[in-house]
């Protein structure tokens, strides 16, 4: 668990630490798979998108959510 927790506040990729990336990058894509569901009522473009791509996108973020909870988890443990 050492190695998520010295993941968890590094700063790799910008200012922001990782835990903080990690959650950003999850929001946005359940935002996304949410609009794509949802908005196939109002958009033609978004009607000619197959259902894999919005069970991939809920299987994408359900990895990074598992991955910023086991970050989140390992500062305390």
């Amino acid at each position: 668990m050492s190695f998520f927790a010295d993941l968890a506040y590094g700063t790799y990729l910008g200012p922001f630490p990782m835990i903080a990336l990690v959650g950003i990058l999850t929001y946005v894509i359940i935002l996304a798979t949410a609009i794509l569901a949802s908005g196939k009522k109002w958009s033609k473009r978004l009607r000619r998108v197959p259902m894999k791509v919005h069970r991939a996108m809920g299987g994408l973020a359900i990895v990074l959510a598992t991955l910023h909870l086991l970050i989140g988890i390992s500062l305390y443990v």
